[in-house]
C-alpha cells in the first residue's frame, strides 16, 4: 500500500525564519500521514480507496469528467441537468429509490456540476456500504434505458426551479452570466454559466440525453473514491463486481488549457430588480488550475484585501468608507482562470468612487511591496485550512477524487502544500505585474433598479435574458409518467439490492467535565484524528439580553469585541490570530452569546491567550463602532432586496410579536440599529459572566492540557451573571390567515407555514422532532417527493422544529415557480391536515431505521461533537443522552405518533405566508379560502 504523506506548512512560519528570502531556507516540516491505494478496473475506471475505521461509515464519490465547458451554444446548462436526470431511474433499482432510498438508510446524498466536471457523492451508515455500492454504480452505468419523456419534463422543471431560485429571484444573480459572456469569447467553452439559459434547458430532447451519456458517462471518463470503515481487499472485490461491467465509452479527447486575453478593458451596467445596494467587480484573466501561478495568485488575493493591513481594505473600507468589505481572490478552472475584485458598496456609492479607492488601493500595494509577515500569516492560515480539507472521510473523497481525475494524482495535496510553501514576495509580485497591472479586465456595475447613476460612468448596458412568467400552471404541468420498456442490459452477476450488513449503532463518546472556580463549566471530547481542535464559550442570554427597542446590541457587540484589545489594535490582534493559523469568531443568537475557534492543537495555548485577551480587555473603539454600524446598514439593507430573507423575517414577526426579541432577527433592522451606542455595548458587555458560562471543546487535547491552557481564566474572569428574562409572547399572525407581501416581479414565491409548538425542553421534544421526518426531514420526505419529484413545482421543500429553551416554531419552508403557488398550497395544507390519519406502521417503521442509522454519520466532524457538548450543557442532558434518545424513538408506537402530530401539527392553527409578485399571485391565493393580509416588506399591514 502506498502512502500520501501531506507536508504541511508548519511551525516554522512561526519561529521567525525569513521566507522567501533565500531558497536554501532549512523548512521543518510537519507530516500528516494519510493512507491509499489506487487501481484501474479493466474498462478504464480509476479507483482510489482510503481506510478510516474512526466511524462506522462509508463516503463514495464518483467524478466524471464533464462539465459544462463540454457542452455547445444552444445546449447550455445541459451538463448540470444531465445531473439531475442521473438521479431518476436506473434499472436495477426501483422507480424513484435513488433519492428516496439512501436517506431512508440513514445516509445522505447529493451531486454538483460546475464547468469542467460532474460529482455525485454518498456518506452512508457502514451496513449500507454495499446498497450504495450497487445504487451508485446502476446510476453510473445503467440508467439510461429508463429515462422517460415523462422524467426529462418533470426535471426540466426542477432545474429551471433552482435557477429561478438561485439566479432570477436572488439580487446579483446575473453577474456571473455578465462577466462570462464578456470575459470568454463565443466559441470558449467558460462563455455560458454552468445552470444554463431556460430556453435551452426547455429545449433538451431525449436523444440528446442519449448522446450526452453514450459520450461523457463511459468508465473510463471517471474517477471513484470510497473512504471509510472498509477493507480494502474486500472492497476491490465488491468495485469490481459492481462497477466492472459499466462500458469504458468512447475516448473523451482532453481540452487544452484555455486562458484569454481581452483587447480592451470592457464597463457594463445592469440594473437589478432585486438589488438595494450597487456591486462592483472588476475580473482579470489568469491561469488555469495546477499552474504554479496559481499559488502565488491565491496569495495575492489574501496580501490585497484579506486583512486590516491590507491595502485595497485600508483604501475602500476604512478611509473611503464606500463598503463593509472588499473580496480579492482567485479562481482557477480546467481552462483558464480569473482574479476577482470584488465590492458590494453601501447605499448610495457611486462606483466610480469605490473604483478609483480600488486603483489607489493597487498603487499603494506596487509602492509597499509584499510584507514578509503577511507571508508568513498567510501561510500559517492555509496549514490550517489544509487540515480542516481532510477532517471528515466525504472531504477525504473529494480531495482525492478531484486531484486524480484532473491531474492524475490522488495524492496531489502534497504538491499543493509545498507550492504554496514555496511563493516568495516575489514571486506574488511577479503574477501582481503579470496579470493585474496594467492589465484589461471586464467591470461590472450592478446597481438597484432606477439608481443607474450609481454605475461606472461611460458604460454599456449588459445584455441579460429574463424569463417572463405565465399566469397559466397548467402549461409547464408534469407527472411521474409510466415507466420506460426496455431489455434490461445482461450481466453476470446479480444486480438485484444487496443485503445490509451488520447494524452500527452511535455509541456516545466519552466525555469529561470540570468546574472552573470562577463557575465555568467545561466539557471535552477527546479525538485525535487530525491535529486541530474546535472550541466555544458559551455564555446565555443572547438576543434575550438586548435592550427594547435595540435589538441588534448584542450582534454589534460580537462583531466590536474582535476589533482589537485594550492592547492591540484591530491589524494587530487580526495578525496576531492569523501567524497562528487560528479562525476565532464571535455570534450572538436567540438565547446565547458564544466566542468559537479553531486552531491546530500545537496553537491552541497561543490562541487561547488571544481570546482571553479579547474577552477581558475590550478595546471600545469608537471608530471601529461607526464602521461596523455602517457596515450593519448596508447588510440590513441588502437583506430587503432577498425574498427568502424578507420571508423569514415577516414569518418570525407573526409568531412572536413586536414585544418579543425573536420577532426581530438578531441583527435587529434598521430601525432598532440606529440608535445604539458605545454605552449599549458596554452595558451588555457588563453581562458576560463565567457563572453560567460553558467552555466546549473537540480535538486532539487531553484534559490535562485543556485545564492547564484555560486555568487562568477562572481567576481572571469573576463578573455575576445577569438575570434573563423571557418577555411574553404577543403574537401578530392569525391562525388559519395567509399573509402576503409583494416582490413585483418575482419568478418564485416563497412559502412559509408554521406555528408556535414547545421548548426543547419539554417532554415531547425529541418524540416531535421524531414525527417531523416522514413529512419534511430531507430529501425523502412528503413535501420534497410530492413538490418536486411528482409536480416539478420546486427545487426542495423542508419542515422542521426550531430548538431553543424558549417556545419555537414548527415550520415548513419553500421557494416554488410563481405561477404553481396556489397549487402548491393547496397540497401542503391537503398534506399537513391528513398527516396523522395517514401515519401508519409503515411510518413508523422507517422513521426508527432511518433515524437510528443517521446518528452514525450525525456526529463524525469535530463541529458536530460540539453540538452534542452544547446539547448536554444546555438543556442539562446526560452524557449518553443520544442512546436514550434512540431507546425513546424505538419504544414509540403508531399511536404515539398520531398522538404528537395531532397535539403540536394542527393545519387550522398554523399561519401562512407567501412573498411574491402580487400582480400575478394575490387573486391566486385567496382561492385557498383563508383570510388573506397584505403586508409590506417589513410585516406592516398594507393600508388600502
Amino acid at each position: 500500500m502506498r502512502k500520501l504523506y501531506i507536508f504541511l506548512i508548519s511551525g516554522f512560519l512561526l519561529s521567525g525564519v525569513s521566507v522567501g528570502q533565500s531558497s536554501e531556507v532549512t523548512q521543518q516540516i510537519s507530516e500528516f500521514e494519510l493512507d491509499y491505494e489506487k487501481f484501474t478496473l479493466d474498462n478504464g475506471l480509476e479507483v482510489i480507496l482510503h481506510e478510516d475505521h474512526s466511524d462506522p461509515i462509508v463516503a463514495v464519490a464518483t467524478m466524471m469528467h464533464v462539465g459544462s465547458n463540454r457542452e455547445k451554444p444552444g445546449k447550455t446548462g445541459f451538463a448540470h441537468f444531465f445531473e439531475h436526470m442521473s438521479f431518476n431511474d436506473s434499472e436495477n433499482v426501483p422507480v424513484g429509490a435513488n433519492r428516496k432510498m439512501i436517506p431512508e438508510w440513514g445516509g445522505s446524498r447529493n451531486g454538483g456540476t460546475w464547468s469542467d466536471g460532474t460529482v455525485y457523492y454518498e456518506v452512508v451508515p457502514k451496513d449500507a456500504f454495499e446498497k450504495i455500492l450497487w445504487i451508485d454504480s446502476d446510476r453510473f452505468g445503467y440508467m439510461i434505458n429508463t429515462v422517460t419523456q415523462a422524467a426529462l419534463d418533470r426535471e426540466k422543471q426542477v432545474v429551471k426551479n433552482e435557477k429561478r431560485q438561485r439566479v432570477d429571484n436572488a439580487p446579483y444573480g446575473y453577474t456571473d452570466d455578465i462577466i462570462r459572456k464578456n470575459l470568454y469569447p463565443k466559441d470558449h467553452p467558460y462563455n455560458w454559466t454552468v445552470i444554463g439559459q431556460l430556453p435551452d434547458l426547455q429545449s433538451a430532447t431525449l436523444e440528446d440525453v442519449k448522446e450526452f451519456y453514450k459520450q461523457y458517462y463511459g468508465a473510463a471518463n471517471a474517477s471513484l473514491v470510497i473512504a471509510g470503515d472498509i477493507e480494502i481487499e474486500e472492497t476491490k472485490k465488491l468495485v469490481k463486481q459492481w462497477f466492472g461491467e459499466i462500458p469504458s465509452g468512447p475516448e473523451v479527447e482532453p481540452i487544452k488549457a484555455m486562458p484569454v486575453e481581452l483587447e480592451s478593458t470592457k464597463n457594463l451596467y445592469f440594473e437589478d430588480n432585486f438589488a438595494k445596494l450597487p456591486e462592483l467587480r472588476m475580473v482579470y484573466p489568469t491561469v488555469e488550475d495546477y499552474d504554479e501561478d496559481m499559488y502565488a495568485l491565491q496569495i495575492l488575493g489574501q496580501l490585497l484585501s484579506g486583512s486590516k493591513k491590507s491595502p485595497l481594505y485600508q483604501t475602500v473600507v476604512e478611509e473611503s468608507k464606500f463598503a463593509p468589505r472588499i473580496s480579492t481572490y482567485q479562481s482557477s478552472s480546467e481552462l483558464a482562470g480569473e482574479f476577482v475584485v470584488r465590492v458590494r458598496a453601501n447605499a448610495g456609492i457611486d462606483l466610480d468612487s469605490v473604483q478609483k479607492a480600488v486603483k489607489n488601493g493597487f498603487k499603494r500595494f506596487e509602492e509597499a511591496g509584499v510584507s514578509e509577515d503577511d507571508l508568513k500569516r498567510i501561510k500559517a492560515e492555509l496549514e490550517t485550512q489544509l487540515y480542516q480539507g481532510v477532517s471528515t472521510v466525504l472531504n477525504k473523497a473529494f480531495q482525492l477524487v478531484q486531484d486524480n481525475e484532473f491531474n492524475g494524482d490522488p495524492g496531489y495535496l502534497t504538491k499543493t502544500a509545498k507550492l504554496t510553501n514555496r511563493v516568495t514576495s516575489q514571486d506574488v509580485m511577479r503574477v501582481y505585474n503579470r496579470y493585474i497591472k496594467d492589465q484589461h479586465y471586464i467591470m461590472t456595475s450592478v446597481v438597484p433598479k432606477g439608481s443607474l447613476d450609481l454605475a461606472i460612468k461611460h458604460s454599456e448596458e449588459a445584455e441579460v435574458w429574463i424569463e417572463e412568467v405565465k399566469k397559466d400552471v397548467a402549461s409547464e404541468e408534469v407527472s411521474q409518467g409510466e415507466e420506460a420498456v426496455y431489455n434490461k442490459t445482461p450481466s453476470k452477476y446479480d444486480r438485484s439490492e444487496p443485503d445490509f450488513g451488520d447494524l452500527p449503532l452511535f455509541k456516545s463518546p466519552k466525555i469529561w467535565t470540570a468546574e472552573l472556580k470562577n463557575g465555568m463549566q467545561v466539557y471535552e471530547i477527546e479525538n485525535n484524528e487530525i491535529p486541530l481542535v474546535e472550541f466555544d464559550i458559551t455564555i446565555p442570554g443572547g438576543q434575550l439580553l438586548d435592550p427594547d427597542g435595540k435589538e441588534g446590541v448584542s450582534y454589534l457587540l460580537s462583531d466590536l469585541m474582535l476589533q482589537g484589545t485594550a492592547n492591540k489594535t484591530p491589524a494587530e490582534l487580526e495578525e496576531a490570530l492569523g501567524l497562528l493559523g487560528a479562525n476565532v469568531y464571535i455570534s450572538t443568537g436567540n438565547e446565547d452569546f458564544r466566542i468559537s475557534g479553531t486552531c491546530l492543537s500545537k496553537n491552541f495555548e497561543g490562541t487561547m491567550k488571544l481570546v482571553e485577551e479579547i474577552l477581558m480587555e475590550p478595546r471600545w473603539d469608537t471608530t471601529e463602532l461607526s464602521r461596523l454600524k455602517q457596515a450593519l446598514e448596508t447588510n440590513l439593507r441588502d437583506r430587503e432586496a432577498n425574498p427568502q430573507a424578507i420571508a423569514s423575517t415577516a414569518f418570525y414577526k407573526l409568531l412572536y410579536g413586536d414585544n418579543h426579541s425573536f420577532g426581530v432577527p438578531v441583527n435587529g433592522t434598521l430601525k432598532t440599529t440606529a440608535n445604539i451606542s458605545m454605552e449599549d455595548l458596554k452595558s451588555y458587555y457588563s453581562n458576560l459572566s463565567p457563572d453560567n458560562a460553558k467552555f466546549h471543546i473537540a480535538g486532539a487535547m487531553d484534559k490535562k492540557q485543556v485545564l492547564d491552557v484555560i486555568s487562568t481564566m477562572s481567576t481572571d474572569w469573576s463578573t455575576d451573571a445577569p438575570e434573563i428574562s423571557n418577555p411574553e409572547i404577543s403574537a401578530d399572525g392569525e391562525p388559519g390567515t395567509l399573509y402576503f407581501i409583494d416582490v413585483p416581479d418575482a419568478k418564485q414565491s416563497v412559502i412559509m407555514i408554521g406555528k408556535l409548538v414547545l421548548t426543547n425542553n419539554d417532554e415531547d421534544a425529541s418524540k416531535l422532532n421524531f414525527a417531523n421526518e416522514i413529512l419534511g426531514g430531507g430529501s425523502s420526505g412528503k413535501l420534497f417527493q410530492t413538490l418536486r419529484i411528482e409536480k416539478g413545482y420546486t427545487y426542495g421543500a423542508y419542515s422542521g422544529i426550531s430548538k431553543n429553551e424558549t417556545i419555537s416554531p414548527f415550520y415548513i419552508s419553500t421557494s416554488v415557480r410563481a405561477n404553481a403557488t396556489l397549487p402548491s398550497l393547496k397540497i401542503i395544507e391537503e398534506m399537513v391536515t391528513n398527516y396523522s390519519s395517514d401515519f401508519g406502521p409503515a411510518e413508523v417503521e422507517l422513521t426508527q431505521n432511518k433515524l437510528l442509522k443517521e446518528n452514525t454519520r450525525s456526529y463524525e466532524s469535530l463541529g458536530a461533537k460540539l453540538g452534542i457538548l452544547r446539547e448536554i450543557s444546555k438543556y442539562d442532558k446526560s452524557e449518553d443522552f443520544i442512546e436514550s434518545q434512540q431507546e425513546e424513538l424505538m419504544n414509540m408506537t403508531e399511536e404515539d405518533f398520531k398522538s404528537v402530530i395531532t397535539e403540536y401539527l394542527n393545519e387550522k392553527e398554523m399561519i401562512y405566508l407567501v412573498v411574491g409578485d402580487k400582480a400575478t399571485q394575490l387573486e391566486e391565493v385567496k382561492k385557498l379560502g383563508k383570510p388573506v393580509i397584505e403586508l409590506d416588506i417589513y410585516a406592516n399591514k398594507v393600508m388600502h
